[in-house]
C-alpha cells in the first residue's frame, strides 16, 4: 500500500512540474504573471522547508541524509542541487526543463524468462558479439 501510495505522490509531483515547465515555454504574458504570482511563493515554501530538513547539525552532517553508519557531510546532495538550480543556474549552461534528471524505472531491459545474456553461445553478455561467417 506504501509504495503504491508514493508513487501516486511521485506522479502528480512530477506531472505538476511538467505543466509548469509547459507553462513557462508555451503561455502568453499574462498568463505566464498570474501562474508566477499563484506558484512563485508555493515553490519557494517548499524549497525552504526541504531545505531546512537538510540543515546541516552541530557535527556539521546532514541529519536528513545520514544514517546511523553513514554520516553524510554538508552541503548534502540536496544542497548542492538547491545552489546548482536556484544560485548557480544562470551562469551554467540550460538543460531541457522536462525531467532531464528523472530516473527511468527500469534502465535494463527485462530478459525473456529461462533465458540469460549470452546464454546461447557461451560469451558473457558485455562481449561485443561477432556474426559467423
Amino acid at each position: 500500500m506504501d509504495q503504491i501510495l508514493g508513487q501516486v505522490l511521485r506522479n502528480a509531483v512530477w506531472e505538476r512540474l511538467d505543466m509548469l515547465a509547459d507553462l513557462a515555454t508555451r503561455a502568453d504574458a499574462q498568463s505566464l504573471v498570474s501562474v508566477a504570482r499563484s506558484e512563485l511563493p508555493r515553490l519557494t515554501e517548499g524549497w525552504r522547508a526541504m531545505l531546512t530538513a537538510h540543515e546541516p547539525d552541530e557535527r556539521g552532517d546532514c541529519p536528513t541524509c545520514s544514517t546511523r553508519w553513514h554520516r553524510c557531510k554538508a552541503p548534502c546532495s540536496v544542497w548542492q542541487v538547491a545552489h546548482e538550480h536556484l544560485v548557480a543556474g544562470g551562469l551554467a549552461p540550460q538543460r531541457d526543463l522536462r525531467r532531464p534528471w528523472r530516473r527511468k524505472t527500469n534502465p535494463v531491459p527485462p530478459q525473456p524468462r529461462g533465458t540469460t545474456p549470452g546464454e546461447s553461445t557461451g560469451r558473457h553478455a558485455l562481449m561485443p558479439q561477432v556474426a559467423n561467417r
